[in-house]
């Protein structure tokens, strides 16, 4: 299937809410306002309880209990909250996914995420971006599952989706990968161009005339990530580590190792994604 077919394929991605359309738009502009946020959130009590099982999870490390949205926005912020939007909203429309183990893909991506956040931390980028483009930058094998279970089949039994090969795997066979995929969900979903950008270049963010260091955020976040799913040890941490990406980052091994997560489980987290 074509990319662009693909991306047009019925029901291979969530629709929108209102509320969370109406979400976007306000985020989108200038000077959002926090109530008209707050207020809309409170609108839907499911996407409430996702955006609070979140705001309470070990990422944002709040000061204390957050127990309304009004909180969570004066608390995290605008950048987190959009954040929290975002991941409520896609843990609710794709919740069963056939070949993939749900629990698993949102761990990791978890993972990626924080990851992610504490990598631009480190290099001075935006760390909300960051965080979100994290949690949804393997979204686009998600859409693949649902929309050309044949093809993607064999795929996994050869490459599992979360091999460090799995994009080579995925262009030798279909011309494109789940980046690519994930760039065309995210740019119809109303994200911000730079989390477009290094969702769409996140395979390769410094190849030829490319430049893209968010995107490279996300190549080093999910490098790591995939690395503890598949439970390589140090040597193999070593030999499969991204150099290129890492030196244009001015990040080595180690740097990058030491932003892993203090919880690599996000059982609390989770919680939003799988329940």
């Amino acid at each position: 299937m074509q990319l662009e077919a693909l991306l047009n394929y019925p029901r291979a991605l969530p629709a929108m809410s209102r509320t969370v359309s109406d979400l976007l738009a306000e985020m989108n502009k200038e000077d959002p306002s926090p109530r008209r946020v707050a207020g809309l959130i409170s609108q839907d009590p499911a996407l409430t309880t996702r955006v609070l099982r979140l705001s309470n999870s070990a990422f944002f490390r709040a000061s204390r209990q957050i127990g309304s949205a009004d909180e969570a926005v004066a608390l995290l912020g605008m950048t987190h909250v959009r954040s929290l939007v975002m991941a409520a909203a896609l843990g609710s429309g794709f919740k069963n996914v056939p070949g993939v183990d749900m629990r698993q893909f949102w761990r990791y991506s978890l993972r990626v995420a924080d990851i992610s956040r504490s990598l631009a931390g480190l290099l001075r980028q935006n760390e909300g971006n960051a965080f979100t483009a994290g949690l949804v930058h393997a979204i686009g094998d998600l859409i693949m599952h649902i929309a050309m279970p044949d093809v993607i089949g064999p795929i996994d039994m050869g490459t599992p989706p979360l091999d460090l090969r799995r994009a080579e795997a995925e262009r030798a066979v279909l011309g494109y990968t789940y980046a690519e995929v994930g760039a065309g969900m995210a740019e119809k979903w109303q994200f911000p161009p730079d989390i477009v950008s290094a969702l769409a270049n996140q395979v390769a963010p410094f190849d030829g005339e490319t430049y893209d260091p968010l995107g490279g955020v996300l190549h080093l976040g999910s490098w790591r990530a995939r690395a503890e799913e598949i439970q390589l040890d140090e040597g193999g941490l070593v030999s499969t580590f991204p150099d290129m990406v890492g030196l244009t980052l001015g990040l080595d091994v180690d740097s990058v190792l030491g932003k892993d997560p203090t919880e690599w489980s996000f059982s609390q987290a989770l919680g939003a994604f799988i329940d």
